[in-house]
Parts: C-alpha cells; structure tokens; sequence
C-alpha cells in the first residue's frame, strides 16, 4: 500500500514550469489524505490567473498513478507576497503593486490598467485599483462608478477612505473627491500627499495585487509611487507609433533608475480588425515598432492589444470589453496579459 512519504517522493519531480522548482519543496502539495488506494491532496498554485493549470493537473496524476487506483485534486492558489525593500513601506494587506504606465498620454494606459484588473479578478485574484491621475482620473466612468463619491470612516490615526467596488475590482480615484467638472491645480506636494493617503490612508483589506494607474509622463507621482512603496514590476503602455515609443523608452528608463523592475511592454492598439472582417488585420499605427525598441532595450513585450470597436463602446459606457465582450479579441489579448503577469509576479517573489 502507498504511503504519504511515497506520493511526496513520486511528486518530487513535478515542477512549477515558471518557477522551475519542484512543487513538493514548494509547498504546493499539502492536505495529501490516502484512503487505501485513494489518494486526494490540495495544488496550491502561486497565482489564481495561473494560465498552466491543467499542465501541473495532470503531470501531478501521472506522476502517481502507478501507486493509486484514484486521484482527486483540489486546486487552489495562495499568490506569494512581494518582498520588502529597504526605506519603502508596504500597503498593510496588499500583496503586489504593480504600475501601469505610459510615456506619452493617449496610448490606452487607462484601459490596460483597467481590462488587467478586471481580468485578473475574473481569473480568481483579489484586486485593487488605484487611480493615480490627479489631475486626469479617468478610470472611475470606465468601471462604470462615474459621479460615486467615496465614504471615509473616521478613525484616530485620521479619515480611512473606503474604496468602491465594481466587477471584483476595489477601486479609488480622486474623481470620487471632487465635482465632476472640478480642476485639480495642485503642486508636487500635495500630489505626494495624495499618492500616499491613497496608498495606507484606504482601508484595501486583503489584495493579491494593487494595480496603480499613473499619469503619463515621468512627474512627481511616479517618483512619490518608487519611493514610498515596493512595487513588484511596471508595465510599459504604448502604440507601435514612433512618437508613442520615444516616450515609452524614457518612462522605462526612469523606472529603472529608481530600481524598479520592468515587466515588459504592452503594445496597444497593435492593429485594427473590421467586425464585418475579423480575420483582417490594419496596422494603423505601424508594424514591428514595439517589438523592435524591445529587442534593442532586452524588454519582452508581454501583450499585443488589439484596436476593435468594443474597447471604446466598454469604456464610454462603463462595461469594460472583457466583461461586456469576453470572446472579442481584445479580451482575449488581455486575459492572457493578466496570466502572463500574474507569473512573472510570483517568479519574482518566489526567487
């Protein structure tokens, strides 16, 4: 008869194809119960987005069908936390922050940080969005929480900010603290001041991963952000355009001066398709450029988003294109976005 040491033994060689370690000395095999030639245990996977499931599924059954007559998986996930960095404070709860941001305005960034989240919420992940653009906060009509205000509960260490909730994403912006048609004319310091009440003074509760929209360009939020707290990568959004990657190319410069890790590119708007011609492909913006600047800058481009009328219908009104149409291209495109980050995240953590 099998014992616990010998289905351990037999999984040994079963390794995370990210992570390339076995899942064994992981930790990713627990609760391993053997009723006679029964055997039932729980996967527990790094990421809820975890796009190689079925893969770890079954190399886990063939690894252990010749001591077993049955095998019964309970997959789960538990998404690692990012490590601290020295001089920069975590957000209590918060597992990941990661930065969606952009060298130039206009490229889309909104709608990748947006579409991520909500993709990595469909996928099973506790998430979070942090609408960074002071002055521009576009992300609150895109979630469909236009004109929302925010409550804040009174506390002694000051007022807790309750961020609002739409399709499994926890969100805040400074849209929901102001008059719809209010400017925001503020300096640097009160910039800081409000990156950093958005950051510890919301009550986040429990998130594996913060995504934090930026403001284009390479100001004073992004310094406040790489400062204040351990980002685990940033995403670099841009069109294939030329203009659109020289400004790219400098915010992933700034990114690594300040130590953070770039993740990778996310080209947007790579190519339009008619929705009479799906198969048809019009690079409006230009071919190859993205990957090009990635090749030259050893930076992988992590998604190609495609331009499809949808995305602007989900954004005008408020049902983003990977919930009001998950089978277009575009949700597809960003449903493999969010599983290829969720893995680089907890490689990252992991190692």
């Amino acid at each position: 008869m099998p014992t616990v040491e010998l289905i351990l033994e037999a999984l040994r060689p079963v390794q995370d194809p990210e992570l390339h370690r076995s899942l064994v000395e992981l930790n990713m095999i627990r609760n391993v119960k053997l009723d006679g030639a029964n055997l039932a245990f729980t996967l527990v996977l790094t990421t809820p987005a975890c796009p190689l499931k079925e893969m770890i599924v079954a190399e886990c059954k063939a690894a252990v069908q010749s001591l077993v007559s049955s095998v019964d998986i309970t997959v789960t996930a538990e998404t690692p936390q990012q490590k601290d960095l020295p001089g920069r404070q975590g957000v209590p709860g918060v597992k990941n922050i990661l930065a969606v941001s952009s060298g130039k305005g206009g490229v889309g960034k909104s709608t990748v940080a947006v579409n991520l989240a909500v993709s990595l919420a469909q996928q099973g992940a506790l998430v979070g969005l942090l609408d960074a653009d002071i002055y521009g906060p576009n992300v609150p009509p895109m979630l469909g929480l236009q004109g929302m205000r925010a409550p804040a509960n009174r506390t002694p260490e000051g007022d807790i900010l309750e961020p609002l909730y739409n399709y499994g994403v926890k969100m805040v912006s400074m849209a929901f603290l102001i008059d719809a048609d209010q400017a925001v004319v503020w300096r640097g310091p009160m910039l800081n001041g409000m990156v950093r009440n958005f950051l510890y003074q919301t009550s986040w509760g429990t998130l594996d991963y913060l995504i934090v929209d930026m403001p284009p360009g390479t100001g004073d939020v992004q310094l406040t952000l790489a400062q204040a707290v351990p980002i685990a990568g940033a995403l670099i959004v841009t069109t294939p355009q030329t203009v659109a990657l020289l400004d790219a190319r400098k915010g992933l410069r700034m990114f690594q001066q300040l130590g953070v890790p770039v993740m990778g590119f996310v080209e947007n708007m790579s190519y339009f398709s008619p929705p009479d011609h799906p198969d048809q492909r019009y690079y409006i913006f230009g071919e190859g450029g993205t990957a090009k600047a990635a090749q030259e800058l050893n930076i992988p481009v992590l998604g190609q988003i495609p331009l499809e009328i949808p995305v602007r219908e989900g954004g005008d009104s408020g049902i983003p294109v990977t919930i009001g149409s998950p089978k277009s291209l575009t949700a597809q495109a960003f449903h493999n976005l969010a599983q290829k980050v969720a893995g680089l995240i907890s490689v990252a953590a992991l190692n």
